[in-house]
């Protein structure tokens, strides 16, 4: 289940981008073989809304585009070599696994979009991505994890047909 809590009013959030941050979730969660039922909470700011929850919750006073919030630890199940479907922390009422929150600010998506030269829908999209692999425990603090994931945000990019550059 994905529920979504829109706090901004600059972008109009239509269908279109809902169903474009629904697709974007599902595929990257298929692409990394994620199969249990599942619940994450998008939040739709602007960039004063990520600016006050990343100053709150990191401690960093400014405006960001996207913010992970994930509920469970991956990094556990890496390590003892457990299949990350085989999770027990799930919602008692859905059964579904509460993977977290992402936070998203559509105004810093369509200036960056604006920047790097493709269309809003690309780079919604790949901030999504970027942040459900975040809730499944990646991250990008060291070259080599960055690389990584990278690699895996643009697959999964290309699976929903938003390769680099696309307007």
């Amino acid at each position: 289940m994905i529920e979504f809590d829109n706090r901004q009013n600059i972008i109009d959030f239509n269908d279109e981008i809902k169903n474009l941050i629904e697709k974007s979730i599902n595929t990257a969660l298929e692409f990394e073989k994620f199969t249990k039922p599942f619940e994450i909470n998008v939040i739709l700011t602007d960039n004063d809304g990520i600016k006050k929850i990343n100053r709150e919750y990191r401690f960093i006073d400014k405006e960001t585009d996207v913010l992970s919030f994930p509920m469970l630890d991956f990094k556990f199940f890496e390590k003892k070599d457990i299949d990350i479907n085989d999770i027990n922390d799930f919602n008692i009422e859905t059964g579904e696994a509460v993977l977290g929150d992402i936070v998203l600010s559509l105004q810093k998506a369509q200036s960056q979009a604006i920047e790097y030269g493709h269309s809003i829908e690309r780079e919604i999209a790949f901030l999504t991505v970027h942040s459900v692999l975040h809730l499944l425990g990646y991250d990008h603090e060291e070259d080599s994890d960055r690389i990584i994931m990278r690699e895996r945000e643009e697959k999964i990019l290309d699976k929903l047909g938003l390769i680099r550059g696309s307007n």
